[in-house]
């Protein structure tokens, strides 16, 4: 049966006129629904959808779930259930007022599950692509001890401390990414309809050109005939990259070199860093075991190598010993983490201790990406010069070359 949308009048607890809009299989539903929200219904109708009343709605395509969307209703529900909302009113409101289709329709499901007593971490751990294994796991720790609402907060702070993160992230790659992009469009533009005019003239005139003009004749020549196949191979290559860059065989290969980049290497090792401190101790803190957050929080780095070192850790748990100790033979790890973790084991303050850490390497973060950004820009602008400029001088060679012969004959 398709989804139908009904207009309610009536009014609310408070006795304030309201009006609004539910989408329901059927009537019957949708006083279910007005009644979940607190409202009195005076009438309930279902929408005309016919002639210029008719909604109109764009397909999306692609549209999915960020982690900023998880954010905002992790942060609004847990504000519903701290005011003495009930859970399934709570879900109606943010399945009504959430402006991301797919959370909406996600909601929807989960609302329903929910209803037929199925609880609320299981009915979200059904969605996968939606809900992260992370978050599924505290809101199951939150229900059972029975703090639901600080363990949403908990999950809202870290989602926005990984929004941010990657925000600053994507500034520092913006910059160099462009000017790149930029000076190879512009490289290509000069080959395909510049250089051509140029190679007519030079022609005419006879004679052997300069090295730097033949190559650029060359370049010119061939990519006038290997533009289309080209173009058709660099399309390939994206598509199979976008298929297996979250196969742990392409993590496998690419993680370690990552790490060892010259200039961004650093900065990727402390967002992986950042992410494992703020992940462990963020669900340590909201009651997870120990062995369950380890085993969620190897799969959240982002990097294979990171995460190898806390499969080392779980091991090491298992058999009764600290979480420091294996991390003091793994090189990815400072000594200043395992130090920090130790003492945090000692003194009962582990969760706390690894949110400390993951603030310091937030901070890294920051102070990384604002020196990279200042190092990166007249870096990138002298690279663009030296990409176009170098053009410019192979093709005006050969004139200089004349000017010098009609000089030396006059």
């Amino acid at each position: 049966m398709s989804t139908l949308t009904f207009e309610y009048v009536g009014r609310d607890t408070a006795g304030k006129a309201v009006k609004g809009k539910v989408e329901a299989d059927s009537a019957s539903s949708a006083a279910g629904q007005v009644r979940q929200l607190g409202v009195t219904a005076s009438s309930i109708t279902e929408a005309s959808r016919t002639g210029l009343s008719r909604e109109v709605k764009l397909p999306s395509f692609g549209a999915k779930v960020k982690l900023k969307d998880l954010a905002v209703f992790s942060r609004q529900f847990s504000t519903m259930i701290n005011s003495g909302l009930s859970l399934l009113r709570a879900l109606v409101i943010l399945e009504n007022q959430t402006e991301n289709e797919e959370l909406a329709k996600v909601l929807g499901q989960v609302r329903a599950d929910v209803e037929t007593g199925v609880s609320l971490s299981s009915a979200m751990g059904k969605h996968v692509r939606i809900f992260p294994p992370l978050m599924v796991n505290m809101i199951r720790a939150g229900e059972v001890g029975g703090f639901l609402d600080s363990v949403l907060l908990q999950i809202a702070e870290n989602f926005e401390s990984e929004v941010k993160l990657r925000g600053k992230v994507k500034a520092a790659m913006t910059y160099p990414v462009v000017v790149f992009v930029l000076s190879i469009v512009m490289s290509i533009g000069m080959l395909l309809f510049i250089v051509p005019t140029f190679s007519g003239m030079f022609a005419s005139l006879g004679g052997t050109l300069p090295l730097p003009t033949r190559v650029l004749m060359a370049m010119s020549a061939f990519l006038k005939v290997g533009i289309i196949p080209l173009t058709l191979l660099a399309v390939g290559f994206a598509v199979f990259i976008g298929k297996v860059k979250h196969t742990d065989r392409f993590h496998a290969i690419v993680d370690p070199v990552k790490l060892k980049m010259p200039v961004f290497g650093p900065l990727f090792h402390k967002i992986a860093l950042s992410r494992f401190s703020r992940n462990l101790g963020t669900m340590l803190r909201s009651g997870v075991p120990i062995l369950q957050a380890l085993d969620i929080v190897a799969d959240t780095t982002g990097n294979v190598v990171i995460g190898a070192g806390v499969r080392g850790i779980q091991e090491s748990v298992r058999r009764g010993d600290s979480i420091a100790k294996p991390l003091e033979q793994h090189p990815a790890f400072p000594s200043m983490i395992v130090q920090m973790l130790a003492v945090g084991e000692d003194t009962g303050a582990l969760d706390s201790m690894l949110l400390k850490i993951s603030d310091f390497y937030d901070q890294e973060v920051e102070a990384t990406t604002e020196s990279l950004t200042a190092l990166i820009e007249p870096l990138m602008i002298a690279f663009l010069g030296a990409v176009v400029g170098s053009m410019i001088v192979g093709l005006y060679m050969p004139i200089f070359k004349i000017f010098d012969l009609v000089g030396k004959q006059a």
